[in-house]
Parts: C-alpha cells; structure tokens; sequence
C-alpha cells in the first residue's frame, strides 16, 4: 500500500493536550507513524517546540508552538481489522466513569499504535465513543502484558491521576509466573537499569550503573516442580523492571521473548503457551480513592 507524504506544519498546542507529554501528543497526532520514528525525529532536533528542542518528557504548555518535520505514513486499517478491534477492546472495559475507564488491556495489544502496529488501545477507544475522542493513557503496560490500565477522558482527571503517580501515592501490583522455585526471602530488588532504543525500534533494558534506580518488592504466592506464581509491586515505575529484575536474578517470567529464557519458552510454546505470563492485577489510587482489580488469566494456573 502506497504510503502518505505529509509537509511541514506548525501546530499550536490546545487545552486538549496542556499538561500531555510532547511524545504522547506527537504519538496521537501523527498516526501512521511509528513511534520509533516519532523518538528519532525528537531527538534528533527536527521536532521544535517555541523553536528550541525539547525532551519527550517536555509537558506542553497551551499556546505552545511545535514544528513538526516532513513525514510519510502509513495508511490506515482497514475497517474490517478496526471493527474487530473495537468489539475486543470494548468487552475489556472494566469500569465506566464520566471522567475515567479502567480496561482489562488484552495480551498481544499495544497501548499506542506505532512501530508497525496500525492502532493500539488507545486509538480504538477513541473509536468506540464520541465521548471517548479526547481520551487519554494514564499510564502504560508491555504489550504482551495483560491487566488493568487507566484511561483519562478529561484533562483534570489526567492532571490528578498524574499528581498522584508522581507523589508515588499508588499502588501497581501484578502477577507473574517465573522459571524456577523463587526464594520466600528474595522480596525486594534493587537496581540501577537503563532504557536503549535498538535499531529496530525496539525498546531494550539491562541493568547498568550508569542507569536509574528501579525497586520493585515480591512475594511467592506459590511453587510448582518447575515455576513459581509470584506477585510483583512496583515502587518505581522504569520501563520492562518486573521483568529485568526477575531475569536478572535468574528467574525470567515465562513466555517472555525478549528477557526470557529462549529454549524453556519454546518447550512451553511447543505445549500451548502463547503469551507472556505477566498480568497487571490492580491499581489503587489510594488518594484518590480509586481501586480496581481483575483475575488472574487461568491459563497462570496451568504452568505452576
């Protein structure tokens, strides 16, 4: 399919996205972009905000003027691709408020489109309801992650939501199944990790003193012959921890391709395994007084 070239532009920055990071407005308003591209084209300069280079974390302001360089996309899905989506990403909602979703995020769907995904979650909740086409991601989880995910749909609820993530007044916890028998005294790890970005878009994480701290406390809920069912907090929210840190002290989460332990997935995939055994279980805005959970995928059940 032939490709779409877009000029230059200039565009003033709405109450819409006041406050949004500048990479999660260029991820919204550049689809058909990978997000790959969207990070190169920041840092490499060619994304001006106020004529000066900014970060991706840079918080736009209103009024704000951002240049964004020439670009060509890639078409949009298909309509038949965009519907099953839809009626997917719809039965997983959890929780309806006027200001607030909370969604059971499926395993295998990505939080943004980009990087050669056509639409993520958040693009087809924009879809499912007029009232939805302001929405916004709270926060994140893996693709291959499944589990509870918080979805703005005001601006002050966003602000609030990210008040409270940055006061560290949540609680993220999350279910796992690991290779091997994790220690009952093994709850707490501590490391310095840093994010690379590979050639081929692809976000990478190891452990590197030159990186930042990641803490994250664990509890074995139980252990099988072969793998043990572990729960997960977060105390610091680094990209891929829960899954660096089990890999790194020798326990990776079964079914991950990426920190896991190649051959013994391929034997559990020769078995039925078809996904990462990571499941983002609850959230708790303790503040807030916002708490939600859902079960654990039986399929957990099957491998300890």
């Amino acid at each position: 399919m032939k490709e779409n070239f877009h000029q230059v532009s200039m565009y003033k920055v709405s109450s819409e996205y006041e406050g949004v990071r500048l990479d999660n407005c260029l991820i919204s308003k550049l689809k058909g972009l990978p997000r790959a591209k969207i990070y190169s084209i920041i840092r490499k300069g060619e994304v001006r905000v106020n004529k000066s280079r900014c970060k991706p974390s840079y918080r736009l302001k209103a009024e704000d003027i951002i240049r964004i360089p020439p670009y060509t996309s890639k078409p949009k899905v298909s309509k038949k691709s965009s519907e099953l989506n839809k009626d997917k990403v719809e039965r997983s909602i959890l929780r309806k408020e006027k200001d607030f979703l909370i969604v059971d995020k499926p395993v295998g769907l990505a939080c943004h489109g980009g990087s050669g995904i056509s639409l993520g979650l958040i693009e087809t909740i924009r879809q499912i309801d007029k009232n939805y086409k302001d929405a916004q991601l709270v926060h994140r989880i893996d693709r291959d992650t499944s589990g509870c995910l918080v979805i703005a749909l005001k601006k002050s609820i966003l602000r609030e939501f990210h008040k409270e993530i940055r006061n560290k007044h949540v609680d993220k916890i999350y279910t796992a199944v690991v290779k091997g028998k994790w220690p009952k005294d093994l709850q707490k790890i501590t490391l310095a990790i840093k994010k690379e970005n590979l050639k081929s878009g692809e976000r990478f994480v190891q452990v590197n003193k030159k990186g930042k701290i990641s803490e994250t406390e664990f509890k074995l809920i139980s252990s099988g012959q072969c793998n043990s069912l572990i729960r997960a907090k977060i105390i610091t929210g680094r990209t891929h921890q829960i899954r660096v840190h089990s890999s790194h002290k020798g326990y990776p989460i079964v079914g991950d391709s990426k920190y896991g332990d190649p051959e013994y997935n391929k034997q559990h995939q020769s078995e039925g395994l078809n996904r990462m055994l990571l499941h983002a279980e609850s959230i708790n805005f303790k503040n807030l007084g916002i708490k939600q959970s859902t079960p654990v995928p039986e399929v957990f059940s099957k491998y300890v």
